[in-house]
């Protein structure tokens, strides 16, 4: 990492205005001073943070689609969902519930991608991403959230990277499961041919 002082670079909070606090985030307005004595506003979103599971069975990935109101579009995404409030302690956990409810697998395995701020100039949203295989379809599954219409498909590798080219992956979490999953493949392939 590079050593320098990035304290020279905080922007300090002279006034926050809270515009709007719902179930899922809220939303202010900060008037900050700047590193060189000026002042300028920040519109901000705080929010509790995501978790999300790339699931793989028998080959395939399983993705689950649902129509997004804030793109107006049927997309397929990875498992995910956001952390109620004490799960930001273990959102492996809550991975682990999302894969439950909105597919109806288990998983046995289960290893972290990354964890990542999708837009860190307004939001605080931070969602954490992880991989497993060795699934197991349960009987009984806990049920998906009220007000959830999901459609599940299975996927090949080289499908998903055709649905990311035709826009119906288009979140980022998802495209960085299918890269991780890709880089997964690959490096096993180099391991049987060395």
């Amino acid at each position: 990492m590079m050593d320098f002082d990035d304290k020279k670079f905080e922007e300090k909070t002279l006034s926050r205005q809270e515009i709007f606090h719902g179930k899922i985030f809220q939303v202010a307005r900060d008037i900050v001073s700047l590193p060189d004595d000026s002042t300028s506003f920040r519109e901000l979103v705080f929010h509790n943070g995501g978790t999300a599971i790339a699931p793989v069975h028998r080959g395939k990935m399983v993705l689950v689609g649902q129509y997004r109101k804030a793109l107006e579009q049927f997309i397929f995404e990875i498992p995910a969902g956001k952390l109620e409030k004490g799960e930001e302690k273990d959102p492996k956990a809550a991975a682990l519930r999302e894969l439950e409810e909105e597919t109806g697998y288990q998983a046995e395995k289960v290893t972290e991608i990354t964890s990542f701020y999708g837009t860190p100039g307004f939001s605080s949203e931070k969602t954490y991403v992880y991989f497993s295989e060795n699934l197991t379809k349960l009987e009984q599954p806990k049920p998906a959230d009220d007000g959830e219409f999901l459609e599940q498909i299975e996927v090949t590798l080289d499908e998903a990277k055709a649905m990311i080219g035709r826009g119906q992956i288009a979140d980022a979490k998802t495209i960085m499961a299918v890269w991780y999953w890709e880089m997964k493949m690959l490096k096993a392939k180099e391991n049987t041919h060395a």
